[in-house]
């Protein structure tokens, strides 16, 4: 099924002129407006003929400096008819993208992830916070703009586990049984 079709099959379900089919080279995909993101979703879920019952991820990408700035993807899978689609929805600088957790709980974590990493926010999800980056990192680390060269001192929170001695010692031994030096 290309994004023509399933794009036309969502219009009378969710009515919007917003949906629209997305070029791509591997499987179907989609644009769609943030605002009507979760009557899509439950639609692409519910619906027999789409039964979209698989979010496989969420992950974003950055334009910078274009606007709309980012573009949140969702890749859902549909089991019973053994096919997947991407899932777009372009989001401004600033701008915010309604969870999907209702739907999907393990979105949780997912939307987590990319507010980690890209600051997007979304929309009624209770619980974004850090999930990859240290608790006290600053910023978003994949956003284009981000700063490349961080001045940071490294921080250790668990004490090494061998001492720099018993490092050595083994590291010497096993050079000795390989028969290198």
């Amino acid at each position: 099924m290309d994004s023509t079709t399933i794009v036309e099959l969502l219009r009378p379900l969710v009515p919007n002129e917003g949906l629209e089919a997305a070029p791509s080279v591997d499987f179907a995909a989609i644009y769609v407006p943030a605002e009507r993101l979760v009557d899509t979703c439950l639609m692409l879920r519910d619906t027999e003929s789409l039964r979209f019952d698989l979010l496989a991820e969420i992950t974003a990408v950055d334009y910078f400096p274009r606007q709309p700035r980012y573009e949140v993807v969702y890749h859902l899978v549909s089991i019973s008819h053994r096919r997947r689609l991407r899932l777009k929805v372009r989001v401004p600088d600033e701008g915010s993208v309604p969870t999907v957790r209702s739907l999907w709980p393990a979105a949780g974590w997912l939307e987590r992830e990319v507010w980690d990493l890209f600051g997007i926010v979304f929309d009624g999800h209770g619980d974004l916070r850090r999930i990859l980056m240290p608790e006290d990192w600053e910023g978003h680390p994949l956003r284009k703009d981000y700063p490349v060269q961080i001045r940071k001192t490294p921080q250790t929170y668990a004490p090494l586990e061998v001492s720099e001695q018993e490092f050595r010692t083994n590291l010497e031994r096993d050079r000795a049984v390989r028969g290198t030096s």
